[in-house]
C-alpha cells in the first residue's frame, strides 16, 4: 500500500499527537486540533518528549498516561517534575531512586546452583566489590525455577536490586518467568556478544544464563560483560520506552 503525502503528513500528526498528547497543548489537556483517541489507546510519555520541556519545569500528565522510566530518567536529568493523578498506574522503574549501582540480585534452581554459587562468589570479590542478594536455591534438590525468577525479578522492578541474574538449566524458562514483572526487561545471554547487545540496545536490567549450555568461565565473562556494558540510549531508547509501554498497557488493565 502506498500513501499520498498528505496521507502521510496526517499520520504522523496523529502519531505526535498520541504520544506528546498534553505536551502539545499545556496544562495536560489536549489541544483543539488534537484527534479523538480510542479508550483502549492510552497517552505515552517518553524520554523524547521530556526533552522538549523546558528544564526544571513541572508537567502534568493526563490521567492513565504511561510515563516510561526513560522520561522519568530524562526529567531527572532536566530538573523536571512530573506530576501525575493519585490513581494513575505508571511504568514502574525505581533503580534511580531507590538503589546504587552495586546490588545484584542472585538466583538459581537445582541445575544453576553450582553455576550461582561460583558467580556470587566472583561478584563478592574484592576485586568486584558487589553486594549480593542471595534468592536461593541453596542445594542441587530439584526446585521449581519460575519461583526463583520471580524473585530476581521483584527485588529489580521494586528497586531493591540494580540488576538481576538467574540461572537455571537453558536459562529460556527463567527468562520468560521475569518478564512477567513489569519493570523487567531479562534476556537470556550465551555469550559475550548477547551479553553486550542485550544491554547496549535493549537495557536488560535482568540476565538469565544457562549452566548446562556455557562453561563457567564463559559464564564469568558473560557476567562481567553484561554487568560494565552501557545502555546506549538514543534510537534505542525509544525502542526500550515501546518495549516497557506494552507491559504497562497489560498491567494497568488487571489494576482498573
Amino acid at each position: 500500500m502506498s500513501y499520498q503525502h498528505e496521507e502521510i503528513k496526517t499520520i504522523v500528526r496523529q502519531v505526535v499527537a498520541r504520544t506528546l498528547g498534553s505536551l502539545t497543548s499545556g496544562g495536560g489537556q489536549p489541544g483543539d486540533h488534537s484527534p479523538a483517541l480510542p479508550d483502549h489507546r492510552p497517552l505515552i510519555l517518553d524520554a523524547e518528549a521530556v526533552r522538549q520541556l523546558p528544564p526544571r519545569s513541572t508537567y502534568a500528565a493526563q490521567p492513565g498516561t504511561l510515563i516510561t522510566p526513560l522520561a522519568r530518567e530524562a526529567a531527572l536529568e532536566r530538573g523536571i517534575r512530573l506530576s501525575v493523578s493519585s490513581n494513575q498506574l505508571p511504568i514502574t522503574d525505581n533503580r534511580i531512586a531507590t538503589t546504587n549501582n552495586r546490588t545484584i540480585a542472585l538466583g538459581a534452581d537445582h541445575g544453576g546452583y553450582q553455576l550461582k554459587e561460583q558467580i556470587k562468589a566472583m561478584l563478592e570479590s574484592a576485586s568486584m566489590g558487589y553486594t549480593v542478594m542471595d534468592c536461593g536455591t541453596n542445594s542441587s534438590e530439584a526446585v521449581d525455577y519460575p519461583e526463583y525468577a520471580y524473585a530476581v525479578a521483584q527485588l529489580v522492578a521494586n528497586g531493591r536490586a540494580w540488576r538481576g541474574i538467574m540461572i537455571d538449566g537453558a536459562g529460556i524458562g527463567s527468562c520468560m518467568a521475569a518478564n512477567k514483572v513489569p519493570g523487567v526487561r531479562a534476556a537470556m545471554c550465551y555469550d559475550q556478544a548477547t551479553a553486550v547487545n542485550s544491554r547496549e540496545h535493549n537495557n536488560a536490567n535482568v540476565l538469565t544464563l544457562g549452566a548446562g549450555l556455557i562453561g563457567p568461565n564463559l559464564a564469568n565473562q558473560i557476567v562481567t560483560t553484561w554487568l560494565q556494558t552501557e545502555f546506549g540510549g538514543g534510537r534505542h531508547a525509544r525502542r526500550v520506552d515501546k518495549i516497557d509501554a506494552i507491559g504497562q498497557r497489560f498491567s494497568k488493565a488487571s489494576h482498573p
